[in-house]
């Protein structure tokens, strides 16, 4: 499928190894930098979401979506885990549940705009889910500055493919295929963060920022990590 996210922020906080281990399945390698772990929450618009070649879907296309994600590794391919992903639209997470087995939750959304300034508000609803919340304002400050290979910014960012597991334990990986990463320094003022609340993990001083205005995304079907040995069906863009 193909989507197009709008209005990113990178909120990134420095989390202990031993920390986060415990919210990651065995079978990934979390993935360190420096010997120190990473947990980011990445509030954003979703548009334009369809399968290749078809329209559009009314009430499927365009919804924000307020994510937490971690990082690993499998057989040496660097990759996404995610935590939790809230949307503001149900029938998109009940399809990305079924057909990408990712912790999709229901989530209400309030956002406006002042110039720049981009108010945003996010609340989960999902029935049996624990409770989550974000409220933050935020906006660039600076250029798009593209990440240098082998930077901080660039190894949690230049990532092309998502991992999740199955309820028998299997891994699964979906290929992602993007240009690099627009990414421009990012101001931030959180008002109200309990995305990790239910997790035991604490996000502790001031998160490292980015912002991406807007990124054209291609996502390909699950495979399983553990057997497939093919190469990408797409490789990034330079």
């Amino acid at each position: 499928m193909v989507q197009t996210w709008e209005d990113l922020l990178f909120a990134h906080w420095a989390v202990r190894p031993d920390v986060l281990r415990s919210l990651v399945p065995a079978s990934l390698a979390l993935d360190t930098f420096d010997g120190g772990a990473w947990i980011a929450i990445t509030p954003f618009r979703v548009t334009g979401l369809r399968l290749r070649g078809l329209p559009p879907l009314p009430g499927l296309s365009s919804f924000p979506e307020t994510n937490v994600r971690t990082y690993v590794s499998m057989n040496g391919k660097a990759g996404v885990y995610f935590l939790s992903l809230d949307a503001g639209s149900r029938l998109a997470v009940a399809a990305a549940r079924r057909l990408y087995l990712l912790p999709y939750f229901d989530a209400c959304f309030r956002i406006t705009r002042a110039g720049a300034r981009i108010r945003y508000a996010s609340r989960r609803r999902h029935r049996g889910a624990p409770p989550a919340e974000l409220r933050v304002d935020y906006s660039p400050a600076g250029p798009v500055e593209r990440a240098e290979p082998g930077s901080l910014a660039w190894w949690l960012t230049e990532r092309y493919c998502l991992y999740t597991i199955d309820r028998h334990g299997g891994v699964h990986r979906a290929e992602i295929h993007h240009a690099p990463w627009p990414l421009q320094p990012a101001d931030a003022e959180i008002a109200r963060n309990t995305m990790v609340a239910s997790l035991p993990v604490a996000l502790e001083g001031r998160p490292l920022l980015h912002f991406a205005r807007r990124l054209d995304v291609q996502i390909w079907s699950l495979v399983g990590a553990e057997l497939d040995t093919r190469e990408p069906a797409c490789r990034r863009s330079r």
